[in-house]
């Protein structure tokens, strides 16, 4: 069986998170998106659940709450691409719909080009192309 992965963040503007999500492409999934929650599809095993902020909290224990990166960052999601161009195409579509820049676009390596960017709720995605033939032999050469 293939596990499913639930990226649960939460957030304290649907609509604009929602918006900003479109606008970067995910696909919405209707059958576990309701008033307190979107689903966004980036692969079928691979979910981003964007909750409001009290729904959030109601799934926390011992007191915590919400967390919308004001100062501190406790992760950071990273998910592929198929060129540098879709790097830099993303980071165009996040910075035109709500986001901002965290990183700016790099080679981070021998065939890595990677960048950040914050979505309306402080969450951080990271959008990484790797050229495996290129990393792989600048790696060897270390």
């Amino acid at each position: 069986m293939d596990r499913m992965i639930f990226v649960n963040l939460p957030r304290r503007d649907a609509a604009a998170t929602d918006a900003f999500y479109a606008a970067l492409g995910f696909e919405k999934n209707e059958m576990f998106s309701h008033e307190n929650a979107t689903s966004w599809k980036l692969s079928e095993q691979i979910l981003v659940m964007s909750l409001n902020e009290d729904f959030y909290n109601s799934f926390l224990v011992n007191g915590d709450k919400a967390s919308f990166g004001e100062g501190t960052k406790q992760m950071l999601n990273a998910i592929s691409a198929e060129s540098e161009a879709e790097v830099d195409q993303f980071v165009a579509n996040a910075t035109a719909n709500g986001g901002a820049i965290y990183r700016p676009a790099k080679a981070d390596a021998p065939g890595m080009y990677s960048a950040a960017i914050v979505d309306p709720d402080g969450h951080v995605w990271e959008i990484v192309y790797m050229d495996m033939s290129a990393w792989a032999e600048g790696n060897e050469a270390q």
